[in-house]
């Protein structure tokens, strides 16, 4: 095996890694949130990004960007987030065709009560993730990324 196929080795096992970690880590995520709070995963994440906004609203297609979705995906998750009264979606002012997506006060509510939630499951989903032996230095090298910020 050459150098370069050396390099091609080595970032393929860490995309592995990668990969079995955030795996892990969704599940136990997906699996309290739903229990505890009705929420998926990724509807979550569209509480999180909204809640993060200056002006507390963002375009479809940030919101896509954001959640890691197809524009489509998004427009039907929007869609069940609203009908449960958790967002709201506003015309843009100066672009008819622009829409924007903010959160209601429910889906405030929602998010903050989520929220701790959120965070205990990926700490102790990164405690477990630490103690396997594949998982341990990109767990680490999260944690010291933790640190310096």
């Amino acid at each position: 095996m050459g150098i370069r196929d050396d390099a091609v080795e080595i970032r393929s096992r860490g995309w592995r890694t990668l990969a079995a970690l955030h795996a892990l880590i969704e599940a136990e995520l997906e699996r309290s949130l739903q229990r505890e709070h009705q929420l998926s995963v990724v509807e979550y994440t569209v509480l999180d990004a909204l809640s993060r906004q200056d002006g507390w609203h963002m375009r479809m297609r940030q919101l896509a960007r954001a959640a890691a979705l197809s524009s489509s995906a998004t427009t039907r998750l929007v869609t069940r987030l609203e009908d449960r009264g958790l967002l709201t979606r506003i015309l843009c002012d100066d672009d008819r065709r622009g829409i924007y997506t903010e959160l209601t006060e429910s889906g405030w509510k929602l998010f903050a009560a989520a929220r701790p939630t959120h965070d205990r499951v990926l700490e102790a989903a990164l405690a477990d993730a630490v103690e396997v032996p594949e998982l341990e230095p990109l767990v680490t090298a999260l944690h010291s990324e933790v640190a310096q910020a």
